[in-house]
């Protein structure tokens, strides 16, 4: 693993598979739409994969054999079934309450660069008592370009007040990496999340750890505990 910056001014994190688990909501909102139409219901671990890639893979898991344009005509009302339960089963992960609070114990500024549509993760956030916590909040239709485009992460830099070069974005995703390093961070992936059926160790991260609580003593201590 890269050494970490000698001084660490903030910390993004995607939100869905990183900082959230928010696959039991949306394999729910799925399991409604489904059953609306008649269709058979996608075992949630098939789901779960794919979360981190957004709504329109979620629908493929049970529509996506009708062709692109049947999964785009269902768009909207998965994100009304998704939006009406959303925050009902989603949890923090394991040990990501005890990392946030040691980053803002340490005066460590982070933020959530998500590439969820931006109603959503306001409401999310509100719904799980996180509103106003982060330094900086950037979803996908923040700008007209998302992740594995850099923007968005540098616009989180700017509105967090923060060096891109001694931060770091962790995340779940390929995408998530290619964007944190295109940006200028040092990137981690987070080994816990949902992955995309990817191998985290492929993707060029600067570090790949398997727990919060393992990246939060990684951070008091500067390097990974085995």
């Amino acid at each position: 693993m890269k050494a970490l910056p000698s001084t660490i001014e903030g910390v993004l994190f995607d939100l869905d598979g990183t900082l959230l688990d928010s696959a039991p909501d949306l394999h729910a909102a799925l399991q409604r739409q489904c059953e609306e139409e008649g269709m058979p219901v996608p075992p949630y671990a098939t789901v779960r994969e794919v979360v981190s890639r957004g709504g329109r893979a979620v629908l493929r898991c049970a529509f996506g054999q009708l062709g692109e344009d049947a999964v785009e005509a269902r768009v909207d009302r998965f994100l009304a079934l998704y939006e009406a339960m959303m925050g009902e089963a989603t949890r923090a992960f394991e040990g990501v309450d005890g990392l946030l609070a040691q980053l803002e114990e340490q005066g460590v500024r982070w933020g959530i660069v998500t590439n969820k549509p931006g109603f959503l993760t306001d409401e999310l956030l509100r719904r799980i008592g996180w509103a106003g916590r982060p330094a900086a909040v950037v979803s996908g239709d923040t700008l007209a370009v998302k992740k594995p485009d850099p923007a968005p992460v540098r616009l989180a830099c700017t509105r967090a007040g923060i060096d891109p070069t001694r931060s770091l974005f962790v995340g779940d995703d390929r995408r998530d990496i290619v964007a944190g390093a295109a940006a200028g961070l040092y990137t981690v992936a987070a080994s816990w999340g949902y992955l995309d059926g990817g191998d985290p160790r492929e993707w060029k991260a600067d570090a790949v750890l398997d727990s919060p609580a393992q990246f939060a003593q990684w951070l008091r201590h500067g390097q990974a505990v085995a």
